[in-house]
Order: structure tokens, then sequence, then C-alpha cells
């Protein structure tokens, strides 16, 4: 028999704060620039690194949490039947985050005690554990850390299921996982649909993301020896066969503790009828994860043995507890976006499970042999027959309306559905599937209703926030028909119009738009907007100057908007080499803001650079909650540091005293080592 029910769960963590107001524009480089250090096929060069710069608009950076962590309560889903408990944690991006295999008792996934936030996703935030939906660009989920809507459907024999969906603002796009757990099926089935209901092309990106307790023995496996990898350093790609990688050679990279450094490889499944991956451990018995062929690719990510490495696994969750990661996309690496046109809709089904196989055979040396044993017991219990029917009903049900509603969020669902019932495009009745309730909008989403009708975007006082951003296209017409009337020309539709121009890489209407803006009225939003285009043209003088007013104004306002525009202050000063300005400027910030992890890490840096030794090191004693995946800054801040003590009192200069010196005799500690590569 299956269930599915809502439950509260409590657990020690820390909780996010208020979002960053200030907008973040995308990279102007719509592309990223690949290395090749091998031999790579030509096929999958192709959109290697096509779509892939950084972009979060019209999202909010969510960097505000530290390491005190409370009890915590969230809003859970648990979809069960004789074989498999799922749970899925419903106000964090639907994360499923436990799979227990009843009949041994046995959690297949990494399921971390603690909610603890950290800065790998594409907002900052992101926390360990589960599987997590990546989509649609490069990178964690913009809504990783919060709520998705949640709702109750049935299954092909009349058996509860669970749907997860939303609207994604970044690239308009609608989105579903439809779950199913048949009564004493052995798989929980997902079956993802991603509709593009746009009247313009854009880029998909789609990663399943597994954490699975990682220990010695533990075997990851995959249908193919064909594999992409990264170097050592993390800076060029290549193509080889397992298990014989450049970047791990004398080693067996599929045991993902002979990784000495944070390292991933992609396995290029491209033949397989079913792929797959598995993590087994040494009794031959795990997790596996299979998919329809449209799911083609399967990736290993480890952090690896060293001290970065196990600083992050104990930083994430708790010591004594670790994790490796195996992951299903859509396009080779994670670098590849694929095109995805307008009105297309793409749908895969993937099934997660316990599988137990020959331990010999599952590590035996000669990897072929081993990846084709596993492949032989998952077509014991899921051939490809069984998954194309499943897919088919699973698509056949696709379009069913939610039964009910389990978990509301944010409205943006909703205005978008208003916006389309307002314009040629079709409204929400084409889309049966999303329900998105009108009494999910906020004043958040009521402030653009006006614009469907001709009017105007009100204005407010400067004193407070401009709110969530916008920068879909179809918004940016409306606003820009709306601004046509000398009448609508405010400073706060300037400004939002502005932030949608820049994001479109109109860098100099916006920055006129914004000029106008602060004729109307002065406020720090538009400065900052002014400086932070400024910098990024290296007109650093122009930006400091902005940057001065942006701060002067802004003093009144809210501490949220101080910390993040008094980090970016100081780092256009020091990046302008104000070493002084930006010293003076960190020392006569409130409490409030110079207590930030990243206000901290650049008054070290001006510290460091005006010979303020003992303020480095008092600065490196604290810790650190906020710090990037792969960061430098506290490590070359604690080498830097000794490595002037030791030309103070040697009397050698910086250039003679090698890096390697400081690093043999004044090792990083632990607490502040982050490092991907040592």
């Amino acid at each position: 028999m299956t269930e599915l029910r809502l439950q509260t769960l409590t657990l020690p963590g820390c909780p996010l704060g208020a979002e960053n107001p200030l907008p973040i524009f995308r990279d102007p480089a719509f592309d990223r620039p690949i290395i090749y250090s091998g031999e790579m096929p030509p096929e999958k060069r192709r959109y290697f690194g096509w779509q892939a710069g950084r972009r979060v608009l019209p999202y909010r950076m969510q960097e505000i949490y530290d390491r005190r962590r409370v009890p915590y309560s969230m809003k859970t889903a648990i979809l069960e039947n004789e074989i498999l408990r799922a749970t899925f944690w419903l106000e964090l991006g639907g994360r499923l985050m436990s799979l227990v295999y009843k009949p041994l008792n046995r959690e297949l996934l990494f399921n971390n005690p603690v909610f603890q936030p950290a800065n790998l996703s594409i907002r900052n935030a992101w926390f360990a554990g589960g599987i997590e939906w990546n989509l649609p660009h490069y990178g964690h989920h913009f809504r990783t850390c919060e709520p998705v809507f949640a709702a109750a459907i049935q299954g092909d024999q009349g058996e509860p299921g669970l749907r997860l969906y939303d609207f994604d603002r970044c690239k308009g796009l609608l989105w579903q996982i439809d779950f199913y757990l048949p009564p004493q099926a052995q798989f929980l089935t997902a079956f993802i649909r991603v509709i593009n209901p746009q009247e313009q092309d854009t880029s998909m990106y789609w990663w399943t993301n597994i954490a699975v307790p990682e220990a010695p023995g533990v075997r990851v496996l995959a249908p193919t020896a064909d594999a992409i990898y990264i170097d050592r350093n993390l800076t060029s790609f290549g193509f080889a066969q397992l298990p014989h990688l450049p970047s791990l050679p004398g080693k067996d990279p599929t045991y993902s503790l002979n990784w000495g450094n944070a390292n991933e490889f992609f396995f290029q499944c491209d033949a397989a009828d079913i792929p797959w991956e598995a993590a087994l451990d040494e009794r031959g018995e795990g997790f596996i994860e299979a998919s329809s062929p449209r799911l083609k690719y399967r990736k290993l990510f480890c952090w690896g043995t060293h001290q970065g490495g196990r600083h992050w696994q104990e930083f994430l969750a708790v010591p004594g507890m670790a994790y490796l990661e195996i992951q299903a996309g859509l396009a080779p690496t994670q670098l590849h976006h694929l095109p995805f046109a307008a009105g297309e809709v793409l749908h895969w089904t993937e099934f997660f499970g316990y599988l137990q196989a020959d331990p010999v055979k599952v590590h035996d040396p000669c990897y072929d042999s081993a990846w084709r044993a596993v492949d032989a017991v998952l077509k014991t219990r899921l051939d490809a027959a069984q998954i194309a029917r499943i897919e088919a009903g699973c698509l056949s049900r696709a379009d069913q309306t939610p039964a009910v509603i389990l978990n509301q969020a944010s409205g943006w669902g909703a205005l978008e559905m208003m916006r389309r019932s307002h314009s040629s495009a079709p409204d929400g009745t084409g889309f049966p599937a999303f329900s998105f309730p009108a009494d999910t909008l906020t004043a958040e989403q009521q402030r653009w209703l006006p614009l469907l009708s001709g009017g105007a975007l009100a204005e407010q006082p400067p004193s407070l926030e401009p709110g969530e951003w916008l920068v879909q296209k179809e918004w940016r017409d409306l606003l820009a028909a709306s601004l046509q009337n000398p009448a609508n020309r405010n400073w706060f539709a300037l400004l939002h119009y502005g932030v949608m121009l820049a994001e479109n890489l109109e860098e100099e209407a916006a920055a006129s738009a914004w000029r106008e803006s602060l004729e109307k009225q002065l406020s720090p939003w538009a400065y900052r907007n002014l400086a932070a285009l400024a910098q990024r043209r290296g007109i650093l003088q122009e930006a400091l100057a902005c940057y001065d007013l942006a701060w002067s104004l802004a003093k009144s306002l809210k501490v949220s908007m101080l910390e993040p525009l008094a980090a970016e202050y100081l780092s256009c000063l020091l990046e302008a080499q104000e070493f002084a300005r930006a010293w003076r400027l960190a020392e006569s910030l409130p409490a409030a803001v110079a207590g930030s992890d990243r206000v901290q890490i650049l008054k070290a840096t001006a510290a460091l650079k005006l010979n303020h030794l003992e303020v480095v090191e008092a600065i490196l004693q604290r810790e650190f909650a906020t710090v990037r995946e792969g960061q430098v800054d506290l490590t070359n801040l604690w080498f830097e540091m000794w490595r002037r003590r030791i030309a103070l009192e040697t009397g050698r200069s910086l250039e003679d005293i090698p890096l390697s010196e400081v690093k043999a005799a004044h090792p990083a500690p632990q607490r502040i080592d982050f490092r991907s590569v040592e």
C-alpha cells in the first residue's frame, strides 16, 4: 500500500536572513571559455561552455547566515510503500532528503542531520545532502533554499503520488517532477517535464544531484568507459577511457577516496540503452539511479582527502559524516547547455532505489567487467521496455490537475499566468499541471499588475528597498510602453527599467535610465547600479565616485543594504589599489556591517597591504560561514601574512621567500582551509 503524508521535521539548522536587495547583473560573456588538456571528440565540444556565463537575476542573493544552529522546523512530504520511504523537504527546493530501503532499514542517501547553508549555489546559500533538482542554468538551482509548490496527484493504480512544480523566473520555464511509488514497487519513479512556453528560444540545463554516503570501499559505476575529466588543477578538460584518467594517474578514479584533491569526471553513457549510475559498498550493496535514454550523462564528484576537502565535509554536516555526489544530466558536462526552442517540451524519467550485486564482480579491477555485472543485475529488475511503458504512463498523466496543493511557494507563477491571460499567449488553462493560486500574490507581485492594463509602476520612497526584480522580456516591453507616457517616468520605474536593460546588456541605455532616475529623486540604488556598471567596465574612479555617493545616501537605510554595499565599495577600493581608503572605510563601518564575513576578509586584505599583520591574524581567528567553494582568500591571507613576518624577522625581501617555504613552516589551519586543490 502506498501512503502520502505531511510531517514537520525539526533539526539543528541556521535560518537564512534577508536577501541582498542589490541586483547582481549577468556576466557580459554569455559563454564560458573552455581549455582542453587533451583529445576531445568534436561532438563533445559542441555547446561546451555555451550560455554558461554567470546569471542571478531576477533572483536575489541569499548570503545572510552563520554557523549558530538552532531548532529548525520545516514541512516535509513522505511518500512510502512496503519497500521504500521517501522524504522531501518542501520548503527547501523540494529536496529528496531521505530514501530508506525498508527491508534492511537502510538509508540510501546522505541524509544530512543538520541544515547548514554554505556558499556553493548560484545565489550563494546551498546545503548538502539528498537529491537536488538543478535547472535551468549552470550551478545549483535558483530555488534550492526556497519553497517550491507541491501537490498530491494520482498514480496508475489509483495510489497517491507527489508533484513538485514551479515557474522559473530566469528563463521563463515551467517545470514539474511527478513522483510515483506504486505498491510493492522497488524503485521510486520521478517523471520530469520542462516546458518552454515562450515565443523565444533559450538554453536548457538539468542535473539531478545525488549525495550518497562516502566510505572506504564504495565504488561508483556507470555503463561506459568513456569519460570527460578535468585536470588536477580544475582548469582544463580532456577525454579518456576509464579506469585510467590523467587527472588521477596510477589510481582507480571510481573509488572517491583515491582522490587527494576535490575533483569530478563525467561518464559519457551515449550508447547505453539504460543510462544509470550506482554507488555500491564493499558488499556490493547501495544506491542506484537509472533513467530513460534522454538523460544520457553521469558524473562523480568528491571533495578529496586533503585538508580542505575534509574541512568542507565537516563544515556542511557534522564530524564523522562524509558524502560523495553522483549526478545525472542532459548534456555531456555541467558546462554544456542545450538549445531549448520556443514551445519545446522536454521529458524523461528517473528511478531511484537499492541494488545488490556480487561484490567480487562489483570490485573487479577490470572496470568493464564491473559495470557490466551491475548492468546485468539492474536489467533483471528494470529493463528498457519497462522504462518505456512507465514513461508513457507518466506522460499520459502529466497534465492531470493537482488534487490538493500541499505546499505553496512564491506568487511569481500566478503573476506569469495573469500576464499570459492579458497577452496573446496561451493563458494558464493551457497548463493544467501547474496550479498557481491567486492568493500567493504578495505586494512584490501586485506592484506589477497595473502594467498589464497600461498603467504605471507606482513609485515609493527611496528609503525603502526596491523589492524583487523582473527582467523577463515581456515585462521589459510592458514597462517600456508605460514609460512612453511622461507622467509614468518616476524614479522608481526608471530604476527597475535600468536593471532590465542592464541584464539585457543594453548598458548605455541602462545608465541613461539610472541617471534620469537620479534627476527625479536621489537614491543610493541608482548610484550603486552606476557604480557596478562602471566597475565592470574598468572605469574605477567613476565607480568609486558613485559608490561614495551611494554610501552617503544609504547610511540611514537598513543593514540589509549597507552590508552588501559596503562589501562592494571595499572591493572596488581594493581593485583600484586604494588600500588606505579601504582601511579607513572598514574602520568606520557600523558594528552590524563590519562583522560580516565578506567585510572582514576585505578588511584583512587592506590590512595586509598596509602591514597591519596583527589585524590580519586576529581576523583569521574567526569562524567563517559564507566562504565560496574553492575560495583561497583566507589561505592566501595566511601565507602572505607569514611571508611578510619572515621578511621582517630576517631582513629578506618578499620575492626571496618562496611560497613552499612559508607553507612548510606555517601550514594553514583547517578552520580557514576551503581550498579545492592544495
